[in-house]
């Protein structure tokens, strides 16, 4: 085996909306029939690592929510490492709500109190408001700090995409004045922890594989990793070709791995 791990991005990668994508499933059951280790990222914290394990398993890719690696959970371990006595309002969708209360973290809410937060988390948000945009701007402004789960700028979807954090990230940004301080997902150093913890191996027995240069590759190299970008999701040939950030591996369709 070439590599000992394999680490795939979800989205435009493995599936794209509630469909795999060709060729996807028969490569990581073949990798995992070889004895590969076979772990899954994704910058979007709209689901818990259980919803992703589940979906994988439902698609025909039995997986366990510990070979998960989410935004969320990232931020999670960044705040509980970092800040965590402080109170954090949130911009974003339930499931990470849920996954920061679970590691007790304090949480804002649209109640009382929510003026001395001491942080402000932007994510992915399909119920940005408004009156958000105004809270974040408030509390930056009177010197909370500014962080976020991911900068993705869009989602790919089966219909071309969706607006992601990126987009709320900027609008933020614009307004106050303030750079986001620490993005926790790809492709930081807090992602890269998280995969080599769950992996316990050294970078050079592992390759991520995904869908767009400047996360998933740019990781990949950041971290010491073999690289491969694969054509099925945001990246074209001809953007990969012009890119400074080059992957050791171009892929047409998943099964170019084996």
């Amino acid at each position: 085996m070439p590599f000992n791990a394999y680490i795939f991005d979800l989205d435009g990668t493995v599936y794209l909306g509630d469909a795999l994508l060709p060729t996807a499933r028969e490569t990581i059951l073949e990798l995992r029939s070889r004895g590969a280790r076979t772990v899954f990222l994704s910058n979007n914290p709209a689901h818990t690592r259980f919803d992703y394990a589940q979906k994988l398993t439902r698609l025909g890719l039995p997986t366990p929510p510990h070979d998960i690696i989410n935004s969320s959970m990232v931020m999670a371990d960044f705040l509980k490492r970092n800040h965590a006595l402080a109170r954090h309002y949130i911009i974003g969708e339930r499931p990470l709500i849920t996954e920061l209360r679970e590691a007790n973290l304090i949480l804002a809410d649209d109640g009382d109190g929510v003026w001395s937060a001491d942080s402000v988390i932007v994510s992915f948000d399909r119920t940005f408001t408004y009156r958000k945009l105004q809270r974040a701007f408030d509390l930056i402004r009177n010197g909370a700090h500014f962080f976020a789960t991911n900068a993705d700028v869009y989602c790919p979807t089966p219909n071309g995409g969706e607006p992601d954090a990126g987009a709320l990230i900027a609008a933020i940004e614009s307004c106050t004045g303030k750079k986001c301080e620490a993005v926790v997902g790809k492709p930081s150093r807090y992602m890269i922890e998280a995969i080599l913890n769950i992996l316990n191996l050294p970078p050079e027995q592992c390759i991520i594989i995904g869908d767009r240069l400047e996360t998933d590759v740019q990781m990949g190299i950041n971290a010491g990793m073999a690289t491969a970008l694969t054509l099925t999701g945001a990246t074209s040939r001809e953007a990969a070709e012009k890119s400074s950030i080059k992957p050791n591996f171009i892929l047409d369709k998943l099964c170019d791995l084996l």
